[in-house]
């Protein structure tokens, strides 16, 4: 059976990439073994969430971490079957569903892991709607580019398209409501 998350994903383009600072991280460490496709979606607003990859490859300054998603700064959403949380709400024992090119998979958290890291923010726009996150500036952070495949945002470029799922704002403790929200 197909993904829900799968049918409403896109790539879109990158209009920014700037450098905001230090801030709290998390990485989620899962109790299993990750695929390279495994990720989640994040986002900075309920208009749309970025998939971050596994840490499941050696980069450039780590090694392999092949059960972690550092999923960047903690007041982002993540994004689970139409409803979101923040990332600071994540414990480990919850179960979270992963995505990748054959679907979705559930795995149980192992540990959550909170650390003071630098970011940069990823600005994409799709049609008339901004869609952000904000990632640790690490050569071990990956997202899905449409044409390159696996790219880290060290090396992610203004015009890369890259997949995301796109929403709308207005939510209640992660469920979608009926609103009138800005969210920037």
């Amino acid at each position: 059976m197909e993904s829900q998350t799968l049918n409403k994903t896109a790539y879109i383009e990158v209009i920014d990439i700037i450098d905001v600072g230090e801030g709290m991280r998390v990485c989620i460490d899962f109790m299993d073994v990750l695929n390279n496709d495994d990720g989640l979606y994040i986002g900075n607003t309920g208009h749309g969430y970025i998939k971050v990859l596994s840490e499941n490859r050696k980069s450039e300054h780590y090694p392999p971490r092949p059960f972690r998603i550092n999923c960047g700064a903690f007041h982002q959403y993540l994004y689970q079957n139409g409803q979101t949380l923040y990332l600071h709400e994540v414990n480990p024992g919850n179960k979270i569903s992963l995505i990748n090119a054959e679907g979705e998979k559930e795995l149980s958290v192992g540990r959550v892991k909170i650390e003071k890291r630098p970011f940069l923010r990823v600005v994409c726009k799709s049609k008339n709607e901004i869609i952000s996150v904000t990632l640790q500036n690490a050569s071990s952070v990956y997202v899905e580019e449409e044409n390159k495949g696996e790219v880290s945002v060290l090396d992610l470029k203004k015009g890369d398209k890259i997949k995301c799922i796109q929403d709308s704002p207005g939510r209640h403790l992660g469920d979608k409501i009926d609103e009138i929200i800005i969210e920037k």
